[in-house]
């Protein structure tokens, strides 16, 4: 079977690339989809925005390199496209609590369809032709609170809530769908297939129950639902609760406190730190009383001690310094508002929100920053009277080293200059 791949060129801010550049689960999204795809083609072409497509006549799938989705949504997709025979396009019902609440704010990928919402994935018997009829595929949403706090910052139960579905498909348009893909739709999905498995079969049950009794420890801390690599050291100390995933080449210190995350390679995570319901991406290095919560931190970041990330997004080759703090909270109740895929600010659709940090930023000691504000790739924040509290988006034209002597040591790679620009300096 060909696979045809459509480029979505928009960058996503802050973070300066492409959707299908981007890591989601710490995978790139464009390996991702090869790695869910591969079972069903066997060669590829791809396009780039405003190309036309080449007539072919053999079987096709058809997509948008800015989507996420994994291997059950996959799976039943294209069960229920080769049973059909015919064209077909994958479409939403405007119902659907898990693509309502958390798939469509924001974006702007997906097509209107009466009472449907049509996204760029697409199946041929034989080929491209004008007239695929829709083809809904349930997300199975199961609702999951993720935390019970006073009723002033939630419903009248005082309950925070997630549409968690059992299958996963977004269009990433904006930096919050990377938070989506990643949390709602990648670790608290993950959690909810663990849970549904052993409520429904006997024998993964029982063997989670013998593992936990051989090795002495509490069900969610067996190595069923615990996967560690190769080469890793962990303190014995350390409290590790699934289901979570821990690279190769791993170290995890005395006291530190993980649950329900995924851990990539070569991760260093010091003394006291906590990870929770988050993704730590390669190279990345945690030291003592650092903290996530519900955030990502894509491949080779930092976050010093005593800073706390709270439903956030971190870029790669970023340095987050000590103290700072996402805040993710309005005081006063009105909605939290983010930038969708058209760069305008929209309502998020979230009652609690961190921020985004791009790529290769440095953030100085101290900061706090408003719920929902993004840094762009690049940019230099140092602390001082003038700037301490970030209450706006920062854009790389703002970047505090523009005004330092020695700013041409600064590397910015996502922003690079001509040559004449360069000399200039």
């Amino acid at each position: 079977m060909l696979k045809i791949i459509l480029n979505a060129s928009n960058p996503i801010m802050p973070f300066c690339e492409p959707a299908r550049e981007l890591r989601i689960q710490n995978t790139p999204l464009w390996l991702n989809q090869r790695e869910m795809l591969a079972p069903y083609v066997t060669r590829e072409m791809e396009y780039k925005q405003g190309e036309r497509l080449t007539p072919v006549r053999e079987p096709a799938i058809v997509y948008r390199d800015n989507l996420y989705f994994d291997k059950p949504y996959i799976t039943a997709f294209m069960k229920e496209a080769l049973k059909r025979n015919r064209p077909v396009r994958a479409a939403f019902r405007a119902d659907d609590p898990a693509f309502r609440e958390h798939a469509l704010p924001l974006s702007t990928s997906y097509t209107p369809a009466g009472s449907l919402y049509l996204a760029d994935l697409w199946y041929y018997p034989n080929g491209p032709v004008a007239g695929a009829e829709p083809l809904v595929i349930d997300l199975q949403s199961k609702e999951i609170g993720y935390y019970h706090v006073p009723t002033y910052m939630a419903d009248k139960s005082g309950d925070l809530i997630f549409q968690v579905p059992l299958r996963s498909f977004i269009a990433i348009d904006s930096w919050v769908h990377i938070f989506i893909a990643d949390m709602v739709f990648g670790q608290f999905t993950r959690g909810a297939r663990f849970e549904k498995r052993a409520n429904e079969e006997l024998a993964f049950k029982l063997k989670i129950i013998g593992k936990a009794i051989y090795e002495g420890r509490q069900v969610l801390e067996c190595s069923e639902a615990v996967q560690v690599g190769e080469n890793c050291v962990i303190d014995p100390s350390a409290i590790i609760k699934g289901p979570t995933i821990i690279g190769n080449n791993v170290t995890i210190n005395a006291g530190a406190v993980i649950d329900n995350s995924y851990i990539g390679n070569n991760v260093n995570i010091g003394q006291g730190a906590q990870v929770m319901l988050s993704v730590v991406g390669d190279g990345a290095f945690l030291p003592f009383r650092a903290a996530l919560f519900m955030t990502t931190m894509m491949e080779h970041s930092m976050l010093a001690q005593n800073t706390c990330l709270q439903m956030c997004v971190v870029g790669r080759n970023t340095f987050i310094g000590a103290g700072s703090t996402w805040t993710d909270y309005n005081l006063i109740p009105a909605p939290i508002r983010a930038r969708d895929g058209n760069g305008n600010i929209s309502i998020s659709n979230r009652p609690v929100m961190g921020g985004a940090v791009g790529h290769n930023c440095r953030i100085g000691s101290g900061m706090i920053i408003y719920p929902a504000r993004t840094i762009e790739s690049d940019v230099v924040l140092a602390a001082s009277a003038e700037r301490r509290v970030i209450d706006r988006d920062i854009t790389f034209d703002q970047s505090d080293h523009h005004k330092l002597r020695l700013a041409h040591l600064h590397q910015t790679p996502y922003h690079k200059k001509s040559k004449a620009e360069v000399e200039s300096w």
